[in-house]
């Protein structure tokens, strides 16, 4: 009980920071499995990201972490790579979340059946999109730039790594509070999808200063083609400016999927207000950040990082309270972020 509460109290706090506003609203019964798939999930990445180790032995280290997910696996996790990663931590929490991988992992079994294939289903599609990353994209330090080559692998890079968080969360919403919603799942299930890859979308083009200098370009090939740009031309200043056409084109692409989110987030019942809470925060703090990149000429650049600040997250978080329980409010609130955005894009 003691791992428990640590786990999911405390170090799920620790790590997840703003997740964690989220997290702490939802009914009971989903509470714990979500953080803990979340726990899972991000001391993965924690793993996949780490430069202190070779991107080979990292995707050693995440194979071996999804079988010990899925009880597949044949050997204990590597605690020498481990405690390799946890000591070149800064953030005290991240170092605390890979020291406690095999408590977690044997949190897992203490749930019914039905969430731990959930558990284990979000775990392995997410390692899956860190395993995209490290098979694609060269070692950090190289000096390359690597970019995928069409919308089509961004779209499928956006599922496994946010859009599959949708369609998790959803499936959890159905079996834990299933006499709050309707009975087209399917449907609930394709929007939940596309609210995670419209997150996912603002991640990738709010980050990809960040990206770009550690080998990584999220921006189409193809796309960049178009511009007449290559992925290398994205670090000079005066270049980077003529890859404004492709944000163009990337944000509708994603206000397309934030409107799915909308329409989600509506379908759930006004009677169920923390449910609509913990989608409609992420959706307009979203939508406040593409506000933010359609109006920035130096969006390639670190020196610029696009960041909403604190008091507009309070100011949401006021905010969304009084419109919570009325689809007319809450409609009318959503659409106006996007109509602000469109009219940045059109400036």
């Amino acid at each position: 009980m003691n791992d428990r509460k640590q786990l999911l109290g405390t170090l799920l706090r620790g790590v997840s920071r703003s997740f964690y506003l989220t997290l702490n609203i939802l009914p009971a019964g989903m509470r714990e499995p979500v953080g803990l798939a979340y726990l899972l999930a991000r001391a993965a990445d924690t793993i996949a990201d780490t430069s202190l180790i070779a991107p080979g032995r990292r995707l050693d280290l995440l194979l071996a972490l999804r079988a010990q997910v899925n009880g597949t696996a044949s050997v204990p996790l590597p605690d020498e790579i481990l405690s390799d990663v946890a000591s070149g931590q800064q953030d005290s929490d991240e170092k605390t979340l890979l020291l406690s991988l095999k408590a977690a992992l044997e949190l897992v079994l203490e749930f019914d059946q039905e969430d731990q294939a959930a558990i284990r289903g979000i775990v392995s599609t997410l390692t899956e999109g860190m395993e995209f990353d490290l098979r694609t994209f060269p070692d950090e330090h190289s000096g390359r730039i690597v970019a995928l080559d069409a919308r089509s692998d961004l779209d499928r890079y956006t599922y496994m790594v946010a859009g599959c968080v949708g369609e998790f969360w959803t499936r959890m919403t159905y079996a834990h509070v299933t006499s709050r919603l309707g009975a087209d799942e399917a449907r609930m299930i394709e929007r939940g999808i596309r609210l995670g890859k419209a997150l996912q979308m603002t991640n990738v083009l709010r980050d990809c200063a960040k990206d770009l200098r550690i080998g990584r370009c999220y921006l189409p090939q193809t796309m960049l083609a178009e511009a007449g740009l290559t992925p290398k031309e994205l670090l000079e200043p005066e270049k980077a400016r003529r890859a404004r056409p492709v944000l163009l084109k990337l944000i509708p692409y994603a206000l397309d999927h934030f409107r799915a989110g909308l329409d989600y987030a509506l379908a759930l019942p006004r009677t169920a207000p923390r449910l609509r809470l913990a989608c409609v925060w992420p959706i307009a703090i979203g939508l406040e950040t593409m506000k933010l990149l359609a109006v920035s000429e130096d969006w390639l650049s670190p020196a610029h990082p696009i960041k909403i600040q604190r008091n507009k997250v309070y100011n949401i978080l006021a905010q969304s309270l009084p419109y919570v329980a009325s689809n007319r409010l809450l409609r009318g609130w959503i659409e106006n972020l996007l109509a602000e955005v469109e009219a940045r894009l059109r400036a």
